[in-house]
């Protein structure tokens, strides 16, 4: 089984990977973990400013935050994974990622937006649920 877990560093990201860590003591095999964290790319006038390492680096550092809650996780309970970090917007890059990588499920944590704010400035996650022709879990 192949489980593209998408994070942004929120406690709810963590939750996601405590799932997928209680999911994969439960299958035969272990899973295959891609550890996946999509950056909003910058404007082109911030990215010539901060040069193509400066962009580089703001990149690697926002994907090593993102990380963090869900690696701890993963280390923690000895379970393998690919960490994925990607630009672009990130429910269009989550689910082709998951089309591209033949992944067999997509958790991700709910931020947790009212029912009311959701359906005005929508979510990443919403997004992927209805969007998504592979199974999505949503964790709390």
């Amino acid at each position: 089984m192949k489980i593209l877990l998408a994070v942004d560093g929120s406690e709810n990201s963590t939750r996601a990977a405590r799932f997928v860590i209680k999911l994969a003591k439960s299958l035969a095999k272990p899973p295959r973990i891609l550890l996946v964290h999509v950056d909003a790319p910058l404007l082109e006038g911030v990215k010539r400013h901060l040069g193509e390492q400066g962009t580089a680096d703001y990149h690697a550092d926002n994907a090593r935050y993102a990380f963090k809650g869900a690696r701890t996780v993963l280390v923690r309970a000895r379970q393998a994974y690919e960490p994925m970090p990607l630009i672009g917007d990130a429910h269009k890059v989550i689910v082709e990622t998951a089309v591209k990588q033949r992944a067999d499920m997509i958790v991700m944590g709910s931020r947790g937006l009212n029912a009311l704010s959701g359906l005005f400035m929508g979510s990443v996650t919403t997004k992927v649920v209805a969007l998504s022709e592979v199974p999505v879990t949503v964790v709390r």
